[in-house]
């Protein structure tokens, strides 16, 4: 088998999913220290089953965890996978026949760690055993890391023995062997227990048999001891019997004095049947009167609820009124105002007329005046174009600081004209707006 594709999702430095292809070869990974190489490294310890967060460079295992930085969130999981090619069905038994082999490590933030092979939950135990019938894993020599040369160079011959074993490709036989003598281990402790156990129940079963004379004895003396309640039982009931025969004839006796008792309480219930017979009709008026006094009770309730009912209404009504004349108060305020602001408009309205009317002929003026130093511009300019033509450059030159006074006294006058129009337009939409106003009062009033 050889590795193929490493992929790295919230470990450590790698925030975002990232992939490493392994190329066949030699596949190299360089860069600046703090870059995050010796984390690929850990990462594929860290999918082979390292339990050591010591050893992950973390205090607890839940460090390996991206824990975010000033431009990226903390992440809540981590997740490697390694895929491995099995192009010659090496590898453990049960997954010979597959062509390619996906290991993944999963941890979640207070869940702990899971493993999956081809995407199928298995123990830790199962992918370090995967690993290392592959003669590799988290802790193998072959996993070089910071200072890991000199280690080697200086090892002893039994760490020696473990770099040989792993390329003999035995460090599986070996790991099995172990967890077999773990087994061992677990099954002998078990019988010394179950021996110990058997010894406690013989112990036990003496007690039981030793409890089951003393309850042998027991039965025995219970027996003899009801024969003898028996007998008991027997003489107490012919004492009972005594007693019965003389409280029989002591009730015979009083048998004729209850009769005599009888026939008085006969005489006594016939006087009160009769006067219980006296005493119905005036029980019956006095029930009749009794639901007629009800009955008055009930209407009278219903005069005094009809009555609070009235005076609630009145009270709303009264409430009502006064809101009506509040109501009546504001409405004549308002249209006070609205004649007010109307008298206003209009007299507004009138001024601006008026005021237009006045500057009627100012814009006239101003109009002719203009129109006047345009044409004199126009002269002054033909004149000009005379000179220059006929050569007479310094009359020329003369009719030209005219004609800059000329242009001058016209651009006052286009000002004062412009400026003039603009104050007429603004007073007509003036007039247009309170023309607008006072047709939407009118529509309202």
């Amino acid at each position: 088998m050889k590795f193929k594709e490493i992929e790295v999702s919230g470990f450590k430095s790698f925030a975002d999913k990232t992939n490493f292809l392994i190329e066949d070869g030699l596949t190299g990974i360089v860069g600046p220290n703090g870059c995050g190489k010796s984390n690929i490294v850990e990462s594929l310890r860290w999918v082979m089953g390292e339990t050591s967060a010591k050893s992950m460079r973390g205090s607890g295992m839940e460090d390996v965890i991206f824990s975010g930085t000033s431009n990226k969130a903390s992440k809540n999981i981590a997740e490697v996978s390694v895929t491995v090619q099995n192009e010659k069905n090496e590898g453990p038994i049960q997954y010979r026949e597959i062509g390619e082999i996906n290991v993944r490590r999963k941890i979640e933030k207070d869940k702990g760690s899971k493993f999956y092979i081809n995407d199928k939950e298995v123990r830790a135990r199962d992918a370090q055993m995967f690993f290392a019938d592959l003669s590799t894993g988290a802790h193998s020599p072959s996993m070089i890391s910071q200072g890991r040369i000199g280690a080697l160079v200086t090892a002893k011959p039994t760490d020696r023995r473990a770099i040989l074993e792993e390329a003999a490709g035995i460090s599986g036989l070996h790991v099995r062997r172990h967890e077999a003598e773990l087994r061992l281990g677990a099954a002998e402790n078990n019988l010394k227990r179950a021996d110990e156990l058997r010894r406690q129940q013989e112990r036990q079963l003496a007690n039981l048999q030793k409890q089951a004379e003393e309850a042998t004895k027991y039965k025995n003396i219970s027996d003899e001891i009801k024969k003898i309640e028996a007998g008991l039982y027997y003489l107490k009931l012919l004492e009972i019997d005594k007693e019965i025969r003389i409280e029989n004839e002591i009730n015979t006796e009083a048998e004729g004095e209850v009769s005599g008792f009888n026939n008085k309480i006969s005489e006594l219930e016939k006087t009160i049947k009769l006067e219980t017979e006296k005493v119905t009709p005036l029980r019956e008026k006095n029930i009749e009167n009794l639901s007629k006094i009800q009955r008055l009770n009930l209407e009278l309730q219903s005069l005094d609820e009809e009555n609070t009912r009235t005076q609630d209404e009145i009270e709303n009504i009264k409430k009502s009124l006064n809101t009506l004349d509040e109501d009546i108060s504001r409405e004549k305020g308002i249209i006070i105002d609205a004649n007010s602001n109307e008298k206003r408009l209009k007299e507004e309205k009138n001024d601006l007329i008026e005021i237009d009317s006045k500057y009627f002929e100012t814009e006239k003026q101003s109009s002719e005046d203009l129109d006047e130093s345009k044409n004199k511009l126009k002269t002054e300019l033909k004149t000009i174009k005379d000179l220059i033509l006929s050569n007479r450059n310094e009359e020329a030159i003369n009719s030209l600081d005219k004609f800059e006074t000329s242009i001058e006294k016209y651009a006052n006058s286009y000002s004062k004209n412009q400026n003039i129009k603009k104050e007429s337009i603004k007073r007509n939409e003036r007039i247009n707006i309170i023309e607008k106003e006072i047709r939407s009062r009118t529509k309202r009033s």
